[in-house]
């Protein structure tokens, strides 16, 4: 395998061509990440897009794996907590392409994440996954705590119900 590089990524159109395309294809293969199939580029576009913004005003940091010159993967995490929840950061939109899963990209994503978290000065990491088809093994051997889960919570990209667990991280001496 080449050299993962983890960047932080900002408001650029190469950088939302390369986000708009991952999230098409992570919604096709099923993953529950927001959005219904098919999922349009405009669509996309306009999500990254707004992500983006706020990541250029310091809201979220959205990182990007690249293989090469190729966006193989991404994470956000949010910053723009509610004013009594300064401590904490929520991890959203993990994906990985499917050409590139089973090798460890995700969990540099996930650690990357988690360092930078802590230097915004959080203790606390939230996230949910699908029940049906998510990455709850994932997170539980990344060292998330199972909080609950609630059944039918969103609709699977391609039709049906699945339930949401959710989980939390103490980070940073939290």
């Amino acid at each position: 395998m080449s050299q993962i590089k983890i960047l932080q990524l900002t408001h650029a159109p190469q950088i939302l061509s390369a986000l708009s395309e991952l999230l098409i294809e992570t919604v096709a293969d099923g993953s529950s990440v927001t959005f219904m199939h098919p999922l349009s580029s405009n669509m996309a576009n306009d999500f990254w897009k707004d992500s983006l913004v706020a990541a250029d005003k310091g809201e979220r940091i959205v990182l990007g794996a690249y293989d090469g010159e190729a966006l193989v993967g991404t994470v956000t995490l949010i910053l723009n907590c509610p004013q009594n929840q300064p401590h904490r950061a929520e991890i959203t939109k993990m994906m990985t392409r499917i050409s590139h899963r089973g090798r460890g990209i995700a969990k540099l994503l996930m650690q990357t994440a988690e360092q930078l978290a802590i230097k915004q000065q959080r203790t606390l990491l939230v996230l949910d996954t699908a029940t049906d088809g998510g990455a709850s093994k994932f997170y539980e051997r990344l060292g998330f705590n199972f909080a609950g889960e609630i059944p039918n919570y969103a609709y699977k990209p391609h039709g049906g119900l699945t339930g949401t667990r959710f989980y939390w991280k103490k980070i940073g001496g939290g």
